[in-house]
């Protein structure tokens, strides 16, 4: 009796301890606002940013932090609204993080965000119309340990090419400037290096901000060496094109966002290392959340008990899927039942079906992989029980084995128009008869500017060219001969045009969408789609050479007569020439004229000019060989 009370003694002390461990957001306060600007005014639109700050709002809920604030697609004022809400929020944080995606811009060496609504037509506009980075940094100075700024805004911008330069010596740089911070235990993190931009990526989310992901929430990695970790995971995706950089400085001691798990000591851990493995595992399993899990595995990495963890960490993201889909899945109906009320057009209604009935089977195999992980899980926990010091037999390591592969198949692809719900796990097309396939596929080719036709399901000679277009211009490499749904994939990721827009004769392009071109008064459009001023000379013309023969013999009938005054009366002491006709073939192509009439000089013949003339004299004689 007394040696089991003694038993039951560290048990409990470990499962004081881990509990802590469990939840480090007690220890000190967190906090985190993330803006992503995607859908610019007067600007084309960005892909990325949206999904990269749902993906890092994710990431900081994951760590435990107190606080995240998620905003998109935010104007100027309702930025700063935002700034100054998280600013009352950091105020007694001990760590606080601004992570911003979308357009940025450095003039005279400062640095500026630019909301949605920014109407940069001047380069002064940047004072009125932006953010500047100064801002942000006063919106995280409150916190006490730790203030990190992190800008994945170093993209190509559209804005600085349009400008007026109202001073030709103000400076535009390309990217953002090299900065350096001037409070304490501040971190200025960007995606590219002062004076370069960054890349988006071929995906839903850029390289940078992939990475950062992986990296920054790991337990107990110090912040400085985990942005040295996302710096070369984005070097060599890039291909050496792009080298994050991060300006700031901070004291000795390691600074993690995820503090490290606490470990037990070895005085009060059980004799046997399973043991106490699995009595920590049970107390993970009745905290059940992310953050236990994470660090269960912080504390053991490996072993069967970890491979038991990772599968109630894809319990809990086949749960999240499965909410996902199931409510973009309703979504979806709701609008497709809108269209139809509204009596919207076949293509039209043609996308809102082929969207909604995919939502539907995406929620429908998530609820069945959720299940399938659930059964699993549950089924290993009951071996468990009854095996607590051994190591996992063939048949649960075939069952781990199973519910991963159960898992990675659920369709994440369908999720990404909700990106907060974004699943983390692989993407797979749900599988569509062919015709039906052909015309999804056919449908995100016309969104994407690459058809003209309209999607009738015939993977024809016009279908694949389109793909072949897509592949060119969105730097893939698909099948065109085939449909599959790795091709409805990729296209669906791009969320704006891929393949440029083409204009008949007559209109030109202006963003999105072709304007009729009209010339000023006094000017035509010409074959090179341009307006030229008419010319007042006359330009000869096919129709011109056509009717030369036709102006000679006007020509010679002009030579004929002689010149008349006074309303046909012939000049004094001339007698109105007649012209006599010749026989055909006969004429030698010279005329002869006297007083009386005008003839063709014989063949054989020629004119002699003599000189002089006068009314009673020629000056030219017929001189025959």
């Amino acid at each position: 009796m007394f040696g089991s009370r003694s038993f039951q003694i560290p048990r409990l002390l470990i499962a004081a301890v881990l509990l802590l461990a469990c939840q480090p957001a007690f220890a000190e306060k967190r906090v985190a606002l993330v803006i992503a600007n995607s859908a610019y005014r007067n600007v084309p639109p960005l892909a990325n940013p949206v999904n990269d700050g749902a993906v890092m709002s994710k990431t900081f809920k994951a760590a435990g932090f107190d606080v995240v604030d998620f905003r998109r697609d935010l104007s100027a004022g309702e930025t700063r609204r935002a700034l100054r809400d998280f600013a009352d929020a950091a105020r007694d944080a001990d760590i606080a993080v601004v992570y911003y995606a979308g357009h940025g811009m450095e003039v005279e060496g400062a640095n500026y965000l630019i909301p949605v609504d920014a109407r940069l037509e001047r380069d002064t506009d940047v004072y009125d119309e932006t953010l500047s980075l100064d801002r942000i940094l006063v919106a995280v100075e409150p916190a006490k340990k730790l203030r990190l700024v992190i800008l994945d805004a170093c993209r190509d911008n559209p804005f600085a090419r349009t400008m007026e330069r109202t001073v030709a010596v103000r400076g535009i740089g390309r990217g953002l400037a090299r900065i350096e911070p001037t409070s304490p235990n501040t971190l200025v993190a960007y995606s590219a290096k002062a004076g370069s931009t960054a890349q988006d990526g071929d995906g839903r989310n850029s390289p940078f901000t992939l990475a950062l992901s992986r990296r920054i929430g790991t337990p107990g990695l110090d912040i400085r060496k985990a942005f040295g970790f996302v710096r070369d995971e984005v070097l060599k995706a890039t291909g050496n094109r792009q080298e994050p950089f991060v300006y700031g400085s901070l004291g000795g001691e390691d600074v993690a966002l995820v503090p490290a798990a606490a470990r037990v000591p070895q005085a009060a851990a059980a004799p046997n290392a399973q043991s106490g493995m699995r009595r920590d595992y049970e107390l993970a399993l009745q905290v059940g959340n992310e953050a236990a899990w994470n660090a269960f595995l912080a504390q053991y990495p490996d072993g069967f008990y970890a491979s038991l963890a990772r599968l109630q960490l894809d319990k809990l993201t086949a749960e999240e899927n499965h909410v996902a889909l199931a409510e973009q899945a309703r979504a979806a109906e709701v609008e497709r039942a809108r269209l139809v009320a509204e009596g919207a057009g076949k293509d039209v209604l043609a996308r809102a079906e082929a969207k909604a009935a995919a939502e539907a089977k995406a929620a429908e195999q998530a609820r069945i992989a959720a299940e399938k992980v659930t059964e699993v899980a549950r089924q290993q926990a009951a071996e468990a029980n009854g095996r607590p010091q051994d190591e996992p037999s063939n048949q649960q390591q075939a069952s781990l084995i199973a519910v991963t592969t159960t898992a990675a198949s659920v369709p994440a692809a369908a999720a990404a128009t909700q990106p907060e719900k974004a699943p983390r796990l692989a993407s797979l097309t749900p599988a569509a008869p062919p015709a039906d396939l052909a015309r999804a596929v056919q449908v995100e080719l016309r969104r994407v500017g690459c058809l003209n036709e309209d999607a009738n399901g015939d993977w024809g000679s016009a279908s694949r060219r389109s793909l072949s277009a897509f592949n060119r211009y969105a730097g893939t490499k698909l099948d065109t001969q085939t449909v599959s749904g790795d091709a409805l994939d990729v296209i669906k990721r791009k969320q704006g045009r891929v393949c440029p827009l083409a204009c008949p004769h007559g209109f030109e392009v202006d963003v999105d969408h072709c304007d009729r071109i009209v010339c000023a008064a006094g000017s035509f459009l010409n074959d090179d789609n341009e307006c030229e001023k008419r010319s007042k000379k006359p330009v000869a013309s096919r129709n011109d050479r056509d009717d030369e023969p036709a102006r000679k013999r006007l020509r010679s009938e002009r030579r004929l007569t002689l010149p008349e005054v006074d309303a046909g009366r012939p000049l004094s002491g001339f007698a109105k020439p007649q012209l006599r006709a010749e026989k055909p073939g006969r004429a030698s192509g010279q005329i002869y004229c006297d007083a009386y009439l005008c003839r063709p000089v014989q063949r054989g013949c020629h004119l002699d000019y003599q000189g002089g003339g006068g009314p009673s004299h020629n000056a030219s004689v017929e001189v025959c060989n």
